[in-house]
């Protein structure tokens, strides 16, 4: 599926709950500038999308719509850091019973 930064940034903003202005401020931007983001008008630079990667807990190949064939992921999109860690543990505990 082919999804465009801007969609993939409004879709994790709106997960959050939050503003443009609210990410705006967390990333030290403005708002306007999150909006040209969204909007396709703008792309993020490199260090941009990293911070955007670290404030929505995801990779950048997630943001930049990256997918390989044959690569399975997990979408935790909305999740909490808690309910990440407990899948991660779970899927652990599967590996470890299946080897």
């Amino acid at each position: 599926m082919n999804i465009k930064i801007g969609e993939r940034l409004k879709e994790l903003r709106k997960s959050k709950g939050w503003t443009q202005v609210q990410v705006a401020a967390k990333m030290g931007l403005t708002d306007s500038v999150i909006s040209f983001y969204e909007r396709q008008e703008r792309a993020p630079s490199p260090e941009v999308l990293i911070k955007f990667a670290e404030l929505y807990d995801v990779s950048t190949d997630y943001l930049l719509g990256v997918e390989k064939v044959n690569d399975q992921h997990l979408d935790v999109t909305g999740l909490s850091k808690r309910e990440i860690t407990i899948l991660k543990e779970f899927i652990e505990i599967l590996r470890k019973k299946n080897s």
